[in-house]
């Protein structure tokens, strides 16, 4: 009986470890519920098809435009060239409302994208879409200082380029739409943005909004 019940003990910490390493494992904002990290993981196991991903991308095309280019408005981010981890996280944490936007929400449900070989073949399409430049911008001022800062404060995980990285689960955001970046990282500190890195939201906070709003500006003017 001692044996059992030690074996038992053994077993449950081996299972709390696994947890652990499971968490370790995922890029930042992904959520760890089971039916999640199971979607985000399938997808990464397919084998993408990009051809099938770009008749799907005719559905997304309707709001982010035929070149994954967004609205310059902040309303719709772009997407072209975004990494493609990034694409996944950000389709599986809709599917399982982990991020809130009611368009976002319908058009990635099951009806739309039927599983994960469906969101690796539309991840896949629009991380080959060429990169585009923002046409929303900000003020001008301070892009200098916004520069630096942004290479000692973000680039370690965003690149030097904000070219991202997709393994890191960190987005790129060279050419994003000044007024999304604003809107996204508000989001965040009011909790509108449940898969976004609390460690993150306390960067924002200890950077200061004439700041944030120069590295956006700065960010939005990056790309080709």
């Amino acid at each position: 009986m001692h044996e059992i019940v030690g074996s038992t003990q053994v077993s449950s910490r081996i299972l709390r470890l696994l947890g652990w390493l499971v968490l370790i494992a995922l890029p930042l904002g992904v959520q760890a519920d089971s039916a999640t990290v199971q979607e985000y993981q399938a997808v990464l196991r397919s084998t993408a098809d990009v051809v099938h991903g770009a008749q799907l991308f005719d559905t997304c095309a309707a709001c982010h435009g035929l070149k994954g280019a967004g609205q310059s408005d902040g309303t719709v981010p772009a997407i072209a060239g975004q990494q493609f981890g990034v694409l996944v996280r950000q389709l599986v944490n809709f599917r399982h409302d982990k991020r809130w936007d009611e368009r976002m929400q319908h058009f990635t449900d099951n009806h739309h994208l039927a599983g994960a070989q469906d969101i690796a073949d539309v991840a896949a399409y629009v991380n080959g879409l060429s990169a585009t430049r923002s046409l929303g911008q900000g003020s001008g001022e301070q892009l200098k200082r916004a520069a630096n800062l942004y290479k000692q404060r973000c680039a370690p995980c965003h690149g030097e380029s904000a070219e991202g990285d997709g393994d890191k689960g960190s987005p790129r955001l060279a050419g994003q739409h000044y007024v999304y970046l604003l809107g996204q990282l508000d989001n965040a500190k009011m909790g509108r943005r449940p898969d976004f890195p609390p460690e993150h939201v306390r960067l924002d906070e200890s950077i200061g909004r004439p700041d944030l709003l120069g590295i956006a500006d700065y960010l939005s003017r990056l790309g080709p």
